[in-house]
């Protein structure tokens, strides 16, 4: 993005070279490749720069806009984020402008899913689909009356006991930070990378 400064203040902003007139005077657009940066900032064109200072990670803050500024004693365009803020880690009862619940069109109140359902529901979906491949042998147990392998038993039982942890850490999570930090991998003394909240056990 470029940004064009007059008089201390930005008066344009525009994302790809284009041909400019400041001061009745015309540029082509070689000047943005052909111009040093002293040359270009003396005509009041300035690249815009980037700070990411308060920008967050989208699955858990919503962030501001950019804000576009001008710092005159470091002579640069700057375009920064304002303060991100938490995504709602609980369930929200939606109502209207009165207060009175929000209803669906069979009459049930309208709930916005917090990130700790979003989560705890993404965590079934994965346990599900791990179980899932061998739920034919438990069908087939139960129709033939006979015992399912143990080794199977055994291990599905362990995937079910490991969502129910999950599901136990992801509740007791007090904000969006600690609930985001149960779901983030990083690097141990041993040089294995694990998260807090764990993995689900493999079939061996």
């Amino acid at each position: 993005m470029y940004a064009i400064v007059e008089s201390g203040s930005i008066t344009q902003t525009f994302n790809n070279p284009r041909k400019l007139v400041i001061n009745d005077i015309r540029y082509s657009t070689k000047i943005y490749s052909l111009w040093s940066i002293a040359e270009k900032k003396a005509i009041g064109l300035y690249e815009v720069e980037y700070d990411n200072t308060n920008k967050k990670d989208e699955a858990w803050y919503i962030n501001t806009n950019q804000t576009l500024a001008y710092n005159s004693s470091g002579d640069k365009v700057v375009a920064s984020y304002g303060t991100a803020t938490a995504r709602a880690i609980a369930d929200v009862n939606e109502v209207d402008d009165d207060g009175d619940p929000l209803l669906d069109s069979n009459g049930d109140q309208i709930v916005t899913k917090g990130l700790k359902t979003v989560k705890k529901e993404m965590i079934n979906n994965q346990c599900a689909g791990i179980l899932q491949p061998s739920d034919w042998r438990v069908i087939k147990a139960k129709e033939t009356s006979t015992t399912m392998d143990s080794g199977w038993k055994t291990w599905r039982a362990s995937v079910r006991t490991k969502c129910n942890s999950m599901q136990t850490q992801i509740d007791g999570a007090a904000n969006v930070d600690a609930l985001a930090a149960l779901f983030t991998y990083t690097e141990q003394e041993d040089g294995s990378v694990t998260r807090p909240l764990g993995e689900f056990p493999i079939k061996e």
